[in-house]
């Protein structure tokens, strides 16, 4: 018994708080995590602490000589765990936020396992207040400047689509022009138009009433 106790094979009650500091602090970021329903929630967020918290601690018990052995490759590892929340959908990708919390979470039980409480502590504070705080930033910004993308096709009748993009700019959105197409007396355009969704559907509502438009992507 004497032999085990002197080579460090038992958990020593200074490990046990590790891992309940990194259980609590990425419990933390977890449950607003869980609480948007995002992929990675509070059980995954946990468990990325405890992994990174231990990795980190065996690297310093059997680093021989380089203590940084083992968890320098928490950071390459989690890595790949990150990118499997990371999707495309449509033409949005989501999944970044969760994954910078991934890395920030594997950060934090690195910060625990290597004794720097206090660092682990105030990012974690960082980490939270940046969550609830920037969805509501986002969403001042977005009411004020959303991005959309429109197309419009219809029967060219020997003029531009310039009508249209007046259309646009009396509706208060700011707008760039994409590509305009002429084929088979078929005429096509695209803008991107950025501005209240107020305007946006104030434009839409316009061009829904124009009986001369084949099609509209907005």
């Amino acid at each position: 018994m004497q032999e085990l106790l002197n080579n460090g094979y038992l958990i020593s009650q200074s490990e046990v708080n590790k891992f309940l500091l990194a259980i609590l602090l990425c419990g933390l970021i977890g449950i607003e995590r869980e609480f948007r329903s995002k992929q990675a929630g509070l059980k995954t967020m946990i468990m990325i602490g405890l992994g990174a918290t231990l990795f980190t601690i065996l690297s310093v018990k059997l680093g021989l000589g380089s203590a940084d052995r083992i968890a320098s490759n928490i950071v390459t590892g989690i890595g790949f765990l990150g990118a499997g929340v990371i999707f495309k959908e449509e033409n949005q990708v989501k999944g970044l936020t969760t994954a910078c919390v991934i890395w920030i979470v594997a950060a934090i039980g690195m910060a625990i396992g290597s004794g720097y409480y206090a660092q682990a502590t105030g990012v974690t504070a960082i980490v939270l207040v940046s969550l609830l705080v920037f969805p509501f930033v986002e969403n001042f910004v977005e009411r004020r400047f959303t991005k959309r993308v429109y197309r419009i096709v219809k029967k060219y009748e020997n003029e531009s689509l310039d009508t249209y993009e007046d259309y646009i700019r009396k509706s208060k959105l700011k707008l760039f022009r994409g590509k305009q197409e002429l084929a088979n007396g078929i005429i096509s355009g695209t803008w991107t138009a950025i501005g209240s969704p107020k305007n946006h559907k104030k434009f839409v509502d316009r061009m829904l009433s124009d009986h001369k438009i084949i099609a509209f992507d907005f």
